[in-house]
């Protein structure tokens, strides 16, 4: 064989198929060590599959296996029979620690979900959900009281970044309006750093709940008010500084955002700023891989949702009356934020 021909890259192969196709595998093997709690056990010392299967009333063979497995697929290390864990799973699936998102798994699996992806054809074909009229977007769906229990975890680390690169004047009364504010902690992040700052938040009443006790647990009960309803019907009333739109643009169709930032507008005061957070693909819809595979999620859950790309966006907003908008990369994660300005 010669030099030129060991250096070739391999022929076709069927291999992304077979992982494609057989993905839920890995979906349910990395359920299973969430639901035996495996990547505290290992943070806590018991790193072979004997004190692993000990330490979770399991059997020794099922554990080794298992473990095998997300060591293979790139949840754990493995060497001399020791299992251990990747600098992310470290961070983030240690039950232990404020940074563990593996409770997310309850509304990223829930059945509203999972049945929306049963027939991804249908979905193309109809060009929206297949599931019911409205998808998840149906009044008052609990499906959002899920959403805001399980996705606070990765919500405040998004959210302690915003709250970075928004500067508000620590002198000066702000008021924040937060939309679809789900567990608040957009808002609650400025009131928390701000004592000046006072938060309206809109959403279903049963999701506004879950706010209600963030605010108490961040000791701002007293400057946070729930607005029960739909932000499309809700008067939001005017004067505010900053308007918070975390992950809500994406669940409907372009005249209808517009709409809502026309609203949006006429709520906010001279001067004031519109923060949106969200899954933005570039122009090409090729990158980042998170904002491109995210637009199917609102195709097969949502009647008319998409993820946009800041250009539309742009537009949108402008539209809206808003002099410029920019768009922005945390540091961390995997959205962008558009911050607009009126």
């Amino acid at each position: 064989m010669s030099a030129q021909s060991s250096t070739q890259s391999p022929g076709p192969s069927p291999e992304l198929f077979f992982r494609g196709i057989t993905a839920y595998q890995l979906t349910q093997a990395l359920k299973g060590a969430l639901d035996l709690d495996i990547f505290t056990a290992i943070a806590e010392g018991k790193t072979t599959a004997k004190a692993l299967a000990e330490s979770r009333q399991a059997s020794e063979r099922g554990m080794r296996i298992l473990c095998d497995y997300l060591a293979a697929t790139g949840f754990l290390t493995k060497a001399n029979g020791n299992y251990g864990l990747t600098p992310d799973s470290a961070i983030f699936l240690d039950r232990r620690l404020p940074s563990f998102v593996g409770d997310s798994a309850t509304f990223l699996l829930s059945p509203t979900l999972a049945q929306s992806f049963s027939d991804v054809a249908a979905a193309v074909r109809k060009g929206g959900t297949v599931i019911s009229e409205e998808g998840t977007m149906s009044h008052d769906n609990p499906v959002w009281v899920e959403f805001a229990r399980a996705m606070q975890p990765l919500a405040f680390g998004i959210a302690q970044m915003v709250t970075g690169m928004i500067k508000l004047d620590p002198n000066k009364k702000t008021k924040v309006l937060d939309i679809a504010a789900s567990h608040g902690l957009y808002g609650l992040s400025f009131a928390q750093q701000n004592p000046n700052v006072e938060v309206v938040a809109v959403d279903w009443a049963n999701v506004l709940e879950v706010g209600r006790e963030n605010a108490a647990k961040f000791g701002a009960a007293d400057r946070w008010r729930a607005l029960p309803g739909s932000a499309f019907d809700v008067d939001f009333g005017e004067g505010f500084d900053l308007v918070l739109i975390p992950n809500f643009f994406h669940h409907f169709d372009q005249p209808t955002n517009e709409k809502l930032m026309r609203k949006i507008h006429a709520a906010l005061g001279e001067g004031g700023r519109a923060v949106t957070i969200e899954f933005v693909p570039n122009e090409e819809r090729t990158e980042p891989p998170q904002s491109v595979t995210f637009a199917l999620v609102m195709l097969a859950s949502t009647a008319h949702g998409d993820a946009y790309t800041f250009g539309e966006y742009e537009k949108m907003f402008a539209n809206a009356g808003f002099s410029r908008s920019e768009l922005h990369q945390p540091p961390m994660g995997f959205q962008q934020v558009i911050i607009s300005y009126k």
